[in-house]
């Protein structure tokens, strides 16, 4: 990967944490509806909340289950 790139990931990193920063105290599936509506990947969900991928797609799982 060459600097550019580096440097938007870490862009969209970092609008992804501000859109959850005054969720701090929310819990994980909050969080993911939150930045669900920026599609961020797992990967980069799980990144800015400091969990694991699993936890992430569990915690979307459970959103689906709670629509129904």
């Amino acid at each position: 990967m060459n600097s550019d790139d580096d440097k938007k990931n870490q862009i969209i990193l970092m609008l992804g944490y501000l859109c959850i920063s005054t969720e701090i105290e929310s819990s994980l599936e909050r969080k993911v509806q939150i930045l669900d509506r920026f599609e961020f990947s797992d990967k980069e969900i799980s990144r800015i909340c400091a969990c694991t991928k699993q936890s992430v797609a569990n915690a979307r799982q459970n959103l689906k289950r709670k629509r129904f």
